[in-house]
């Protein structure tokens, strides 16, 4: 593989205006199809093959309407009065008669008719259904939702819109602040403004790329708001990385003597190849999220996997096309920026090499004071409760989290996240299906844990029977969740006995099927993903202990990220400082996703540290000082680059969204835990435990295993012969 590198590079660099030519032609194709084909983003949930889903869907086979959106329209009255008073009740109405005029527009239920008052009078709320499901509401239709609060709030009343349809948005340029940080990291690590942009410049064109080509694909996939930014963190923080990595490699064979040309060249091929399997391994955990079958997952984990692939050509095309460009200037140091103190005594060992002799010095000692730590940080994570977010986990100042509050406070917890029961009786009478109607609606209330209990619905056939109940415990309590499964038991019993089939769906269910879901896919997942990626390390490092310590690494990240989310997030610390504003369950798909995404984040401080150590292995055939000469090249780079990830994962914290917010935490803490603990620490010290042995390779998978010479040593040979070209 470095030899095709090699020669990709030096193309690259010496054709450079076509490499940027066609770059520029690929660009402007994709803008022109985004442009073409741009379709929507929308958060449609779909589970297949769970209850709930089978629910879904046959609402909208046989009653159609009934599964569409709908948005509840909570209204207050002042302190001292109630939304009976004459003006108040007029007001209300006034917003009613807005909402039953609204755009698209099935049906409205105001308080009054429906007896939607709290106790006290001082809140109710009306109910506008849709015929379609949310994502297919457009803006406009929700810009007037939104307007039909203004005649009660012209009156004095207050206003609040749950339900999704209407809602708070605020934007923090998180991406900006992360490319801010970025750039003083380059800048001190390269000691040059110019070097410094580069990765800039090209994981910001990368993830320019990959943001339209999904703007040009949304017209023909479902895709969520959250795979855009999952795409962004990802294309942001791999893109930097690996320009970084080719370009301090570029940087490095400069310093010793070769001329551009063939720096850029060799950089490519040998950092280029850590790249390509750090790429790989990314891209293989991403695309894994498939085996989940759930589909908004799979197409965050395809849209992000993209997004990572365009990085890695980039950097192997463009950046070698952009060094030619900058020629010598690259050289170049700053001098306020490369100013250090003179001291009489200065040592000439780096710090990564005084680290790293410290490390593989005293390697039980490190490597239990690591495992301590790890251990200790990781421990919230044994009380973890996994749920999908709700509007109680928003922040205070949006719109659904205030209705939410308002309901709560009116009704109880359980008006927040009603179920649907659907019954399917197409054999029966109508005066039988009118009497089961009846009886179904009639023995809900009677369950444990049961408030409220609707009217039962049905379609013009009378086949098919709709009843809203209501719980007395919040959607995400366990006390709502038992209550789903006795319902569902009960329903088997009903149709063992009469063959007449019944669902509960609607949000809370759904969710709680997700979660189960995630709950059965997850060792599945692991299995895939770390399988396929340990043969792909075996593969590169030719070694069975180095993938299997970098797999057991890996798990301690994870648990020590899990352990971190679940003290913020769930247990409460420091919620306030974050922006947590209702501390709860973990977001259910975040160990997933973070398994996912952390792995292959991971493995890119793997192959970049151990694959330096290997070709310093691979010319002295010393184990130990193979580990320090290796950190040495590396540490210092790496350190950057994982600062610098963290950064930029760090600065979507900042988000209002509770998604954002919890899968920014956890991948900052897990690349910070993973870089400096793990792959800086633990993993130098088991390495100078194992000593050669971490090269060993049974001799019948080595003739078997592909030699893919990521560290260059057949080329560099190769190329000693040759004499140097200008």
């Amino acid at each position: 593989m470095a030899t095709y590198l090699y020669r990709l590079g030096d193309w690259s660099f010496e054709h450079r205006r076509k490499a940027l030519a066609l770059w520029v032609l690929v660009f402007a194709a994709v803008v022109i199809s985004a442009a073409a084909f741009k379709g929507h983003t929308n958060d449609k949930f779909e589970v297949p093959g769970t209850e709930s889903q089978q629910a879904q869907q046959l609402l909208e086979k046989k009653f159609p309407g009934a599964g569409g959106a709908s948005a509840r329209v909570v209204f207050v009255a002042p302190r001292g009065e109630t939304l009976l008073d004459a003006a108040n009740r007029a007001a209300v109405m006034a917003s009613v008669g807005k909402q039953q005029r609204a755009a698209d527009v099935s049906a409205v239920v105001d308080p009054y008719s429906a007896g939607a008052l709290s106790k006290d009078k001082r809140i109710g709320y009306s109910d506008v259904i849709y015929p379609v499901p949310a994502d297919k509401i457009d803006g406009e239709a929700r810009d007037q939702l939104a307007a039909t609060a203004d005649p009660a709030r012209d009156a004095g009343l207050r206003v609040e819109f749950g339900g999704g349809i209407v809602r708070d948005e605020s934007e923090v340029n998180s991406e900006g602040l992360g490319m801010m940080v970025a750039f003083v990291i380059l800048a001190i690590t390269l000691g040059s403004l110019l070097a410094a942009g580069m990765p800039l410049l090209t994981a910001a064109l990368g993830v320019g790329l990959g943001l339209t080509a999904l703007t040009g694909l949304s017209s023909v996939i479902q895709l969520s708001k959250t795979a855009p930014i999952l795409a962004t963190m990802l294309g942001l923080a791999v893109g930097i990385d690996y320009a970084l990595f080719i370009l301090s490699r570029y940087r490095q064979n400069l310093a010793d003597g070769l001329q551009p040309r063939q720096a850029a060249a060799q950089a490519t091929a040998t950092a280029g190849s850590a790249v390509v399997f750090a790429g790989l391994t990314v891209i293989i955990a991403l695309v894994g999220l498939a085996v989940v079958n759930i589909p908004f997952l799979t197409v965050m984990g395809l849209a992000a996997a993209g997004t990572v692939a365009i990085a890695v050509l980039i950097a192997l095309t463009l950046l070698p096309a952009l060094l030619g460009f900058a020629g010598d200037r690259m050289k170049r140091r700053n001098r306020a920026l490369t100013w250090r103190p003179r001291f009489p005594a200065r040592r000439s060992e780096t710090t990564s090499v005084r680290w790293a002799r410290f490390v593989t010095g005293r390697p039980i000692p490190v490597l239990l004071a690591g495992l301590v730590l790890l251990g200790v940080a990781a421990m919230p994570a044994l009380h973890m409760k996994l749920r999908l977010p709700d509007d109680s986990s928003q922040p205070t100042r949006t719109t659904e989290r205030r209705a939410y509050d308002l309901l709560t406070e009116g009704f109880g917890p359980g008006f927040n996240g009603p179920l649907t029961i659907v019954v399917d009786a197409p054999r029966l009478t109508r005066a039988q299906q009118a009497k089961l109607a009846s009886g179904v609606a009639e023995g809900l209330g009677t369950f444990p844990g049961v408030t409220k209990v609707s009217a039962p619905m049905q379609n013009e056939r009378g086949d098919v029977t709709i009843v809203l109940v209501t719980p007395t415990t919040s959607p995400a309590s366990d006390e709502t969740k038992d209550l789903v499964s006795l319902l569902r038991s009960k329903a088997d019993e009903v149709f063992d006995k009469t063959g007449i089939h019944a669902y509960v769906t609607g949000t809370t269910a759904l969710n709680i099927d997700t979660d189960e879901r995630l709950t059965e896919a997850l060792p599945k997942y692991v299995l895939v993903v770390v399988g396929l990626a340990l043969l792909l390390l075996t593969i590169v490092f030719r070694s069975i202990w180095v993938p299997i310590k970098a797999a057991a690494g890996f798990l301690l990240s994870i648990a020590t990220s899990l352990g971190v989310v679940v003290w913020i997030f769930q247990d409460g610390h420091l919620a306030d400082a974050l922006g947590v504003s209702n501390p709860g369950p973990v977001l259910s798909f975040l160990p997933i996703l973070l398994i996912g995404i952390l792995f292959g984040l991971a493995m890119d401080y793997e192959v970049f540290l151990v694959s330096r150590m290997r070709e310093s292995y691979v010319k002295s055939g010393r184990a130990r000082e193979s580990i320090v000469t290796g950190f040495g090249y590396s540490g210092r780079v790496v350190t950057a680059a994982a600062l610098i990830m963290t950064a930029v994962f760090a600065a979507f914290i900042l988000a209002d969204d509770p998604i954002t917010k919890s899968i920014g935490l956890s991948l900052a803490v897990g690349v910070l835990v993973d870089a400096f603990v793990v792959r800086m620490t633990l993993v130098p010290a088991v390495m100078a435990l194992l000593g050669k042995r971490a090269w060993w390779l049974p001799k019948r998978m080595e003739r078997r295993l592909p030699d893919v010479d990521i560290e260059g040593s057949k080329l560099l040979g190769d190329l000693r012969e040759l004499p140097a070209r200008s």
